[in-house]
């Protein structure tokens, strides 16, 4: 399956930094790679959809897809 995101220039990636860069700060345990990816797909869906991809829509959703990331992630090994 071919990946969403797009390489983005200019303005674009002046507005992604700031938003990778909170949700990288709240989401300490999910890889900074990882994060960079989920915003820049979001923009890339909002914007596939006719959606103003402003920085607050594409870091509500990014946090949702970061939160289903991290929630679905396996629980720790216990001691047997």
């Amino acid at each position: 399956m071919p990946a969403l995101a797009i390489h983005f220039t200019g303005a674009t990636t002046a507005t992604q930094e700031p938003v990778s860069t909170r949700l990288a700060a709240e989401f300490l345990t999910v890889p900074l790679d990882t994060v960079d990816r989920c915003v820049a797909d979001v923009r890339a869906c909002t914007e596939h959809l006719g959606v103003d991809a402003t920085p607050e829509v594409v870091e509500r959703v990014a946090r949702e897809h970061l939160l289903a990331i991290v929630n679905s992630a396996p629980p720790p090994r216990g001691f047997r």
